[in-house]
């Protein structure tokens, strides 16, 4: 995935934070017109400060598209349902493509651009706090002409084109508050040639065809982060089907990804199988939609947890099919989708549970325990490899898809299953997404949450585990019986697929895991 230390205008940003985005003076007698400001240009994530907005709360997006494979050409229309949360002279959305016309509440409003991503929206009349607004942006543009920080995550397909990286794709085809802290539902209608289909997130609602077009209606009705909502559109062969649970399947793989294609099929078919395992430990699955799908992507490698129906590179499957990989990502649909990081610092409150659900997986396989992997992971990584230097519980936006936030992420929850043992640990695997359901959380709140199940004091064990940029200590280690000494672990049967997976978060043209 692509990462920059500081993206260009990062540092304005930042300093544009540091002003409050309404400054409420209490003046007597002061209007909310009067008293209304610009919201900010970024949401105040520490990692990337001019992601996300100030100043309101998005609830719905209406996408209505039309989408032409050949020329990759997109235009579009988006209506937002948001409230506001401060008076608002101005206020912005993330994206990148050509803006023809903006109203707010019916009324025509003044657009402009400004930074590496933003739309500047200014309503006729400012916009008192609690409002609601409904904003239409009607829009067209070539996807894969645009770049952001010098970066594309539009992966352009000789059939179409996909969106799918994180921890941005938006910008690229719908405006959005991008940022995890605003979760909405989602309208996706995608109107394309006949013969081509458009895959989403959600319950494909219905199709339609006409003059050589066809429609696809598809529906996100749980709170859905932007980076999760997903469009590909392509050639693809579809399959359905149900879960032993009920929950209704469609997976789509493109017609043309040669050799890979059956062993991309026989991985991403066994989605309602995962899942429904994947239940014993998280809860209930917390989606009415499920599936996976594998696009001509071969420019990347990663794969990602797009909400109800994951996004494989079929790189992924260059080696035989990869179980393990539709385990993570649908792992991350109870941590990551259901449960979203408040900040991009959290990140290992998504990535370190679906690397251990790998492990369990590995475990229901007989090819090696969670104890055996951990064991592994600690003593196959000598103290001087720089993996150890790596704090997954704050890893810095040029580490936050290493490859420490997953293996030494998941190391740190065998940790606490060693410590607190196994009938605490699984209540707090199984308690968490209940706990924040369609909301977001820190490292902290979960450090907190294992002590309330748990009844013991933490904080050091996670100090160890997640924060300290060195090899935890033999003694540390022992501690919490991991990788007893005088015992070489043998390599776990399935360490190797599991490893096979690292590419989900290879840093390439976009973001995934």
């Amino acid at each position: 995935m692509h990462r920059r230390l500081i993206a260009p205008g990062a540092f304005v940003a930042s300093l544009l934070l540091a002003v409050p985005a309404s400054a409420d003076t209490g003046g007597v007698g002061e209007s909310p017109t009067e008293r209304s400001a610009p919201g900010t240009p970024g949401i105040g994530d520490p990692y990337y400060p001019a992601y996300g907005n100030g100043g309101y709360d998005v609830s719905h997006y209406g996408l209505r598209l039309k989408y032409q494979p050949e020329t990759d050409k997109l235009e579009g229309t988006a209506t937002l349902l948001a409230k506001t949360t401060e008076d608002l002279s101005r206020f912005n959305l993330d994206f990148l493509l050509d803006v023809s016309e903006v109203r707010v509440n019916g009324a025509k409003a003044a657009f402009g651009t400004s930074g590496e991503h933003e739309l500047e929206i200014t309503p006729k009349s400012p916009l008192p706090k609690g409002t609601e607004i409904t904003v239409v942006v009607r829009y067209t543009g070539v996807p894969s002409s645009k770049e952001a920080y010098g970066f594309t995550s539009w992966l352009r397909t000789p059939d179409g084109g996909v969106a799918a990286g994180e921890p941005e794709a938006a910008w690229w085809w719908f405006p959005s508050n991008d940022h995890p802290l605003d979760k909405a539902t989602y309208d996706v209608s995608v109107l394309v040639p006949d013969g081509s289909q458009a895959i989403s997130n959600g319950t494909l609602q219905s199709t339609s065809s006409r003059a050589g077009w066809t429609r696809y209606n598809w529906r996100s009705n749980k709170p859905q982060v932007t980076y999760l909502a997903t469009l590909a559109v392509g050639k693809f062969d579809v399959t359905t089907g149900r879960t032993e649970n009920g929950i209704p399947i469609i997976n789509a793989y493109s017609k043309d990804i040669g050799d890979t294609y059956g062993a991309a099929r026989t991985s991403v078919e066994r989605t309602g199988e995962v899942a429904d395992w994947l239940t014993e430990f998280f809860g209930p699955y917390p989606y009415n939609a499920l599936g996976g799908y594998v696009p001509n992507t071969p420019q990347v490698g990663y794969a990602l947890e797009t909400q109800t129906r994951p996004f494989y590179s079929p790189r992924q499957f260059a080696n035989g099919s990869n179980v393990s990989v539709v385990v993570h990502e649908l792992a991350h649909q109870w941590y990551g989708d259901l449960v979203s990081v408040a900040g991009w610092k959290d990140i290992w409150i998504n990535e370190g549970f679906a690397r251990y659900a790998q492990w369990l997986w590995s475990e229901h396989e007989n090819e090696g325990t969670a104890q055996e992997i951990a064991d592994h992971v600690y003593a196959s990584r000598p103290a001087d490899d720089p993996f150890w230097t790596v704090k997954p519980g704050d890893p810095g936006p040029e580490n936050q898809f290493h490859v420490a936030v997953y293996d030494r992420g998941a190391l740190a929850l065998q940790a606490l299953r060693n410590e607190i043992g196994d009938e605490a640990f699984f209540e707090v695997l199984k308690g968490w997404p209940a706990r924040y359901a369609h909301g977001n959380a820190t490292v902290g709140d979960f450090v907190a949450y294992a002590e309330e199940v748990s009844g013991e004091s933490l904080g050091a064990l996670f100090d160890t585990w997640l924060y300290q940029p060195v090899k935890p200590s033999a003694a540390a280690a022992e501690q919490v019986a991991v990788a007893p000494p005088g015992v070489a672990p043998k390599t776990p049967k399935s360490w190797r697929k599991i490893a096979a997976t690292n590419s989900v978060h290879e840093h390439e043209v976009g973001h995934g895991h």
